[in-house]
């Protein structure tokens, strides 16, 4: 397409492209933001190296006078984008791409692979917390996350502990997330380490001579209550003798409810009721809600397949579309025209606020062109971009933007924050939206609108299409 646009004259041509999705995942509620460091990196790195332009030679598709233009290319375009850490709603402009269409074709696959993938387990992280901990990041649980070995690539697990720890989780077992990103880092020893030793009190106990400050000791090997746990009390005394205390003991099969309940006795009638139960194996947030319907005694859950790959919903779908073009030295605005309504897209060069009331709740996000201004001392009505009859009025309330500068003309404007205030920033947005927002299953539809004169212009262009066939 660049070289289409190329050969067209179009190459300078001005655009703005949206980069948004349609659905929350997995039926939540909500998604959570994240992958925007990665865009930017991208996006301010971007460049066609000699060995790329001998491949694109070799293709035999483009002449030379094009793939010259490619040596000399750099992202000049701005962006404005939500925050990392923004809770965000399907519809909404995670991005705005304003440039050369030539530039801005190039990058779409690239964006939308960043955001979609850490979006997606960010969310599911959330999702996770919520449901270890009845809501989200109170303190009582942790969760950390297990999932490099099931991930669907290095780059996936790297990026996912990342977006799990935006998410909410406590820490990872990926050194390589935990160094580039500061994570905070966790594990225990696996099943071999158990089997490699002549009995599993001597694995206890070399494990704990080694790391006699954070023993944490994987007790379903054998026999959980009749072996595991048992060795463990005896290994958690010898600890005791020498100053130390056992960190914690691992569940990683078998009745989860029931093990954690008599471990958790068998470890308080042996004097050790500081010693905490972490639970493994598969788990997903439905399974973790039942456990803690059934009383698991269980103090942090490790995640790993079910988070790292998404496994309900393996994708967001995100989408990357033209919504105003260039035309005579005039942005004109543009729309996709789709027979599934939810597919039709939202012309023009556009803004998205969020909307508060008096107390700090969030009550819609709103969708206008980007001239349109608001008056907060002034009754606002809002109406369903759809179902149009369905309205209501909000007075006093105070509003958020969404979007903010990234880059302008290729070169960053905005300090790219630490994963640790990303993370709060989550932290900060999810607490101001009700918990019928947050339910895991059939949650409240939160409300995304556009402003009158948007939804003007989207039906005016719809007409305009309809009589152009």
């Amino acid at each position: 397409m660049m070289y289409g646009y190329y050969k067209s004259g179009k190459m300078n041509q001005h655009a703005v492209f949206d980069l948004f999705y349609r659905k929350n995942p997995c039926d939540n509620g909500f998604a959570l933001a994240a992958g925007l460091e990665e865009v930017v990196i991208f996006l301010t790195g971007l460049k066609f190296e000699e060995e790329d332009i001998a491949y694109l030679r070799s293709l035999n598709l483009f002449d030379e006078a094009f793939l010259d233009e490619l040596k000399r290319f750099r992202f000049t375009g701005t962006v404005y984008a939500v925050e990392e850490g923004t809770v965000v709603f399907p519809n909404i402009p995670l991005m705005r791409f304003e440039g050369p269409i030539f530039q801005l074709q190039l990058v779409e696959s690239a964006c939308l692979s960043f955001i979609n993938h850490q979006t997606l387990i960010a969310t599911k992280a959330a999702r996770m917390v919520q449901a270890t901990r009845g809501d989200l990041f109170d303190h009582t649980h942790e969760s950390v996350e297990f999932g490099l070995r099931r991930a669907q690539n290095a780059d996936a697990a790297t990026f996912g502990s990342r977006a799990s720890y935006i998410g909410g989780f406590a820490g990872t077992s990926n050194l390589y997330a935990g160094q580039n990103f500061g994570i905070p880092v966790v594990g225990t020893q696996s099943h071999s380490w158990i089997q490699s030793f002549p009995s599993e009190l001597e694995a206890f106990r070399a494990y704990a001579s080694t790391y006699p400050d954070r023993t944490t000791l994987l007790v379903d090997t054998y026999d959980t209550l009749k072996s595991g746990v048992p060795n463990a009390i005896q290994v958690a005394r010898e600890l005791r003798e020498q100053g130390y205390e056992l960190r914690a003991i691992r569940l990683d099969s078998g009745d989860l409810a029931w093990l954690s309940k008599e471990s958790r006795r068998m470890l308080d009638s042996a004097g050790f009721s500081n010693v905490k139960i972490l639970a493994s194996g598969d788990l997903n947030e439905y399974v973790v809600r039942d456990l803690m319907l059934q009383g698991a005694r269980i103090d942090t859950w490790c995640f790993g397949t079910a988070l790292i790959t998404g496994d309900d919903c393996p994708a967001l779908g995100g989408v990357y579309k033209l919504v105003a073009e260039e035309e005579n030295g005039v942005m004109t605005p543009k729309i996709k025209v789709s027979e599934n309504p939810e597919k039709i897209t939202n012309p023009g060069y556009k803004r998205a606020v969020r909307l508060y009331l008096e107390d700090g709740m969030a009550t819609a996000d709103l969708i206008m062109l980007a001239e349109e201004q608001l008056d907060p001392s002034e009754p606002l009505t809002l109406f369903h971009p759809i179902h149009t009859y369905k309205r209501k009025t909000i007075r006093n309330f105070k509003m958020e933007e969404l979007l903010v500068p990234i880059l302008v003309k290729g070169e960053i404007v905005y300090e790219l924050p630490e994963v640790e205030q990303i993370r709060r920033r989550a932290k900060t947005q999810l607490n101001s939206f009700p918990h019928e927002i947050k339910r895991p299953i059939n949650p409240h539809a939160y409300h995304v609108d556009l402003s009158e004169k948007l939804w003007n212009l989207k039906q005016r262009l719809l007409k305009e299409a309809r009589a152009s066939k």
